[in-house]
């Protein structure tokens, strides 16, 4: 299986989720998340990928000005048509280019760095950042609204659930 495709079967897990869920529940502040909602997770999660998307060869990849886009972590319908298209460029985007990264990691000061990367080793961190919030989406689920059903190791990286299996046997 390609890291496209494992990209593709992790979005399909988070859209199962998105899916079930009513408008008000997608946007209802959670407290066991700090006060933040699962759509809030779903839109943060996806606009990981959408800077991903908007990469070319040669170009840069800027997580901290992604959009924040309001309307996507209010609406899961919404969220559930970017996850499609999403899905669909993983389709299509099979080779690797190179990128620069920027990034600021500083609170105090405006200092940006630049790190050479690539599509694939970006579209790797987004699969492992994917897993990290929608493990804050399980907590929040099962916490608020115990009748959504999560699909078998939401939130759970693959090597847990290898070694979880291992341990099994």
């Amino acid at each position: 299986m390609s890291i496209n495709q494992t990209a593709i079967n992790l979005l399909d897990q988070l859209k199962v989720v998105v899916k079930q869920m009513t408008d008000a529940q997608f946007r209802q502040s959670i407290g066991i998340l700090s006060g933040s909602s699962i759509g809030q997770h779903t839109r943060h999660t996806l606009e990981f990928f959408l800077c991903l998307m908007d990469a070319s060869n040669g170009e840069e990849i800027n997580y901290d000005e992604r959009k924040r886009d309001q309307y996507m972590e209010q609406d899961p319908r919404l969220a559930t048509g970017i996850i499609n298209s999403i899905q669909q460029y993983l389709k299509h985007t099979r080779e690797d280019f190179t990128i620069m990264m920027k990034a600021n990691y500083e609170i105090d000061r405006n200092e940006q760095i630049s790190i050479p990367t690539s599509y694939l080793r970006e579209l790797s961190y987004n699969i492992e950042h994917a897993i990290h919030h929608m493990a804050l989406i399980k907590v929040g689920i099962k916490s608020t609204f115990p009748k959504i059903a999560l699909p078998d190791h939401f939130g759970v990286a693959s090597s847990t659930v290898r070694y979880q299996k291992s341990q099994n046997a």
